[in-house]
């Protein structure tokens, strides 16, 4: 009985999350909520803008120029326990970590690392953001990219890994991550 229950569960899972083509994830604190409203209006966030953790999961609409839009999932940092109950039919996953806490970043390489090992995920593309670069400096840039080992993790993972610097406060990096959105978006109507 337990058996056919999870089965269940994972098929709900997977009807909530087929729809979706994109998952945002990241430790708590790691700016995501605050990345997602920037993406979804530009004039939506300034230096004032605060948010609360995400708990649970919201999704995101975020407009891609000729009215075409891509739906985000944001799931809480939180709710990490729980995230692959969200991987079925996933093509692409923002990946967002702190930039300007060194100590949060060794807990989002474990997390990163735990993400790219499921095997329902193994053709997702990967956009690793290291938000939050208005708080940080150059050599923590270089720091965290050493923490998550990304030299090495790009030649050894099957996934495609793109990195992009970004802050939600001034606006850094959001045009970058816009175009991966949409290049996703394009990749997926061809295919």
């Amino acid at each position: 009985m337990t058996t056919l229950r999870n089965t269940s569960l994972r098929r709900v899972s997977c009807k909530l999350t087929v729809n979706t083509m994109c998952l945002c994830l990241g430790p708590k604190g790691s700016g995501k909520t605050l990345l997602l409203k920037k993406l979804q209006n530009w004039e939506a966030v300034d230096t004032m803008s605060s948010t609360v953790p995400t708990i649970g999961t919201n999704l995101v609409a975020v407009p891609l120029g000729n009215r075409k839009e891509i739906t985000i999932r944001e799931i809480g940092g939180a709710m990490s326990p729980i995230w692959r109950n969200y991987y079925y039919g996933i093509e692409s996953i923002m990946y967002v970590v702190d930039a300007s806490n060194l100590c949060q970043i060794s807990a989002a390489g474990v997390l990163l690392y735990t993400i790219l090992a499921e095997p329902c995920l193994q053709k997702a593309k990967i956009l690793l953001v290291l938000s939050k670069m208005d708080a940080s400096y150059r050599q923590m840039r270089n720091e965290a990219l050493l923490m998550l080992q990304l030299v090495r993790l790009k030649k050894e993972i099957l996934q495609d890994t793109a990195v992009v610097e970004a802050s939600a406060m001034t606006g850094e990096g959001i045009d970058k991550v816009l175009k991966w959105l949409q290049d996703r978006s394009t990749a997926t109507a061809n295919s």
